[in-house]
């Protein structure tokens, strides 16, 4: 896939993907209310705008990690194997896609806490415009450097472990494929 392909396939996935993280995120801000709840009231106070509060801000931030991890696992991948003198295995792949999406989460996190204040804030505020700029400003102001990489630990956590599952399976699956095209007459 070349890298307009891949850009268009990020911004597609966001029309899915932000929805469901809008109502997540305030789910855990408001944890009395139910799912449902939450969702009607996005929709009655915001119409279906409100669902994609923070679209660009997540393309934002969606884009600049993937140009960070996937060069950075196939880097990795390509020092091991030649370090190693052969293919990594699947599982050398994985550990080198938990160090990529960890570092890729980490130089991210800053514009990640950008899209959930912007997510977050209240309907008809400056940060709900969604000014992924001012709202890191706003971060710098009040909290500096701590406040742009808040949660930096447990998103490089989850995004290490994530990593390690999907692009382990991905190459691990691409060997079968590439196995059996090679069985096959």
């Amino acid at each position: 896939m070349d890298g307009t392909g891949f850009t268009a396939s990020l911004v597609v996935a966001c029309l899915i993907r932000v929805p469901s993280e809008v109502v997540k995120q305030k789910a855990q801000v408001s944890a009395s209310s139910t799912t449902l709840q939450i969702f009607s009231a996005i929709l009655n106070e915001e119409g279906i705008q409100g669902l994609y509060r923070g679209y660009k801000s997540t393309v934002l931030r969606e884009i600049p990690f993937s140009l960070v991890q996937f060069p950075l696992w196939e880097s990795l991948k390509a020092l091991w194997s030649w370090q190693r003198g052969h293919v990594v295995d699947s599982w050398q792949s994985a550990v080198c896609g938990a160090f990529a999406g960890g570092f890729a989460a980490a130089v991210t996190t800053p514009l990640d806490v950008a899209k959930t204040r912007i997510m977050l804030a209240k309907a008809g505020s400056s940060t709900a415009v969604g000014n992924v700029l001012s709202a890191m400003h706003a971060v710098w102001r009040t909290q500096g450097l701590a406040g742009l990489f808040a949660g930096v630990v447990p998103r490089m956590a989850a995004i290490s472990m994530g990593g390690f599952i999907f692009l382990g399976a991905y190459d691990q699956t691409r060997s079968l494929l590439l196995e059996v095209g090679r069985k096959s007459p």
